[in-house]
């Protein structure tokens, strides 16, 4: 019977192993990895099934080591399950809805970790769209929009205006995080 490889990268001896008895025995072999360079060459070399990442780690944090996967269409398509204490954290620099990827709490039920590995393991089936980075890749996989009385938009005018969207809307989550920073610290002086 061949095992699914779980990789479990999370600081916390007690986390990764409260995670592989979880798990129903005999079915997964996990691998653990303690911060997020030992995660990342985990993930190079075991090829796992699943990846468990804390967003908070060590030496390379969870944020760090999730950007190398999304960069890798090799390694994207493994399920992912981010963990954090604060879900906060994660929403600080990933907005919601979380599509190719699921969030669990810590901590944690063993209910609520099957679920969210099986919500994983839907999302990662999910078809990628592709990046819009590149100039020249965007006006080719793109149609420009349809011109509209005398607002003619080129495509690369258009792509343009939709790096910009992306940029603002990272920059307005930023900012949601700080204020909920804000509110938290002025909340607990006002004790």
């Amino acid at each position: 019977m061949t095992n699914h490889k779980i990789l479990v990268i999370d600081d916390s001896r007690v986390i990764r192993m409260r995670v592989r008895d979880m798990l129903p025995q005999g079915n997964f072999e996990v691998v653990e990895a303690q911060d997020g360079v030992e995660g990342m060459d985990a993930i190079r070399s075991q090829r796992p099934n699943l990846i468990m990442l804390d967003f908070l780690l060590p030496r390379m944090s969870g944020w760090e080591v999730f950007q190398e996967i999304q960069a890798n269409p090799d390694l994207q398509n493994i399920p992912l399950v981010l963990m954090s204490g604060r879900k906060e954290e994660v929403t600080e620099k990933i907005t919601e809805p979380f599509e190719y990827f699921e969030f669990i709490q810590k901590p944690f039920e063993q209910k609520e970790l099957i679920e969210a590995i099986k919500a994983a393991m839907v999302k990662a089936r999910k078809p990628r769209r592709t990046p819009v980075t590149a100039p020249v890749a965007a006006a080719t996989a793109a149609p420009a929009p349809p011109a509209t009385g005398s607002g003619n938009v080129s495509a690369a005018e258009f792509q343009a205006l939709q790096a910009q969207v992306k940029q603002l809307q990272g920059e307005v989550a930023m900012l949601k995080g700080q204020l909920g920073k804000m509110l938290a610290f002025i909340k607990q002086k006002l004790k």
